[in-house]
């Protein structure tokens, strides 16, 4: 076996990085929405107007915003229904798009994969936000709305992947094998596709979870998402316009936990691709 090459090691290197500063910037929001439910700086609804608009300093290391309320605590709070939204929203793009993927894998019925797959693409024209303005029409403003809307427009990203890799499976040796041993279908599809999509079912929620966590900025900031006085990192973008000349911190402290956020996600699918696609995976 012969040496890898410079370049061929510095890929190495890379890809060797890419997971755990992922994992740990994850780890990192995760960790401040853990500890927001047992302790905050302070109570993120109590204004305290003899505050407002100060900069960092001991009692407030993030500043404060035009109420008087802690920077800190609303970013600790913030985390939380960053997570949320992006639980839920996965959650139901994957319960709803990878059975749909795998059907329109697995059945030998053209029309049927064809009319799944179609509807998929149908459901691809619309974007979450405009779902969400939709939502927020019939159903009001709020995070439940736009959690839902997200995961329905997330569907299908999570269908396509659970199509194209169960059509690689079903061309295997061992599923004929199992089919000659009269094994249903649903049979197959529970101990022999799942298990051998699974790596890129997980790389895909990590991606969509990046993007739920922006969708949900987005639609916080246009006044779509979280409600007052639930505290949301794009509901304080939004609230920090008016101070950006005086105090551009308002705006770069939630922007910055936006952007770490997505940047661990993101990286974490990376690097769970790289460690679970076996091609990768075999070079040195």
């Amino acid at each position: 076996m012969t040496a890898p090459t410079a370049p061929a090691r510095r890929r190495r290197r890379s890809l060797d990085l890419t997971f755990p500063v992922g994992v740990g910037l994850v780890l990192l929001i995760v960790l401040l929405a853990l500890v927001s439910f047992v302790w905050t700086p302070y109570d993120p609804t109590v204004p305290n107007p003899a505050d407002r608009l100060q900069g960092g300093s001991p009692a407030h290391p993030m500043g404060t915003d035009r109420y008087g309320r802690d920077t800190l605590t609303w970013i600790m709070m913030g985390a939380r229904i960053t997570l949320l939204v992006g639980v839920v929203s996965v959650g139901i793009a994957m319960v709803i798009g990878v059975p749909l993927g795998v059907l329109a894998g697995m059945t030998g019925v053209r029309w049927l994969s064809g009319l799944i797959m179609r509807g998929n693409d149908l459901l691809l024209a619309f974007p979450a936000l405009l779902l969400a303005i939709v939502f927020s029409a019939v159903f009001g403003a709020g995070a439940g709305p736009a959690m839902i809307a997200i995961g329905i427009a997330a569907i299908p990203a999570f269908a396509r992947v659970a199509r194209s890799g169960t059509l690689q499976i079903m061309s295997r040796e061992y599923i004929l094998a199992a089919r000659s041993a009269n094994r249903t279908s649903l049979q197959i599809a529970i101990q022999h596709v799942l298990p051998n999509i699974a790596g890129l079912i997980i790389v895909q929620a990590s991606v969509t979870f990046a993007l739920s966590v922006l969708a949900e900025a987005g639609l916080s900031f246009l006044g779509l998402g979280t409600q007052p006085p639930t505290p949301s990192w794009g509901r304080m973008l939004q609230e920090s316009q008016q101070f950006l000349g005086s105090r551009p911190e308002l705006a770069i402290w939630p922007g910055l936990f936006i952007a770490l956020a997505v940047l661990g996600f993101n990286l974490m699918g990376d690097g769970l691709r790289d460690r679970l696609d076996p091609t990768l995976r075999g070079r040195s």
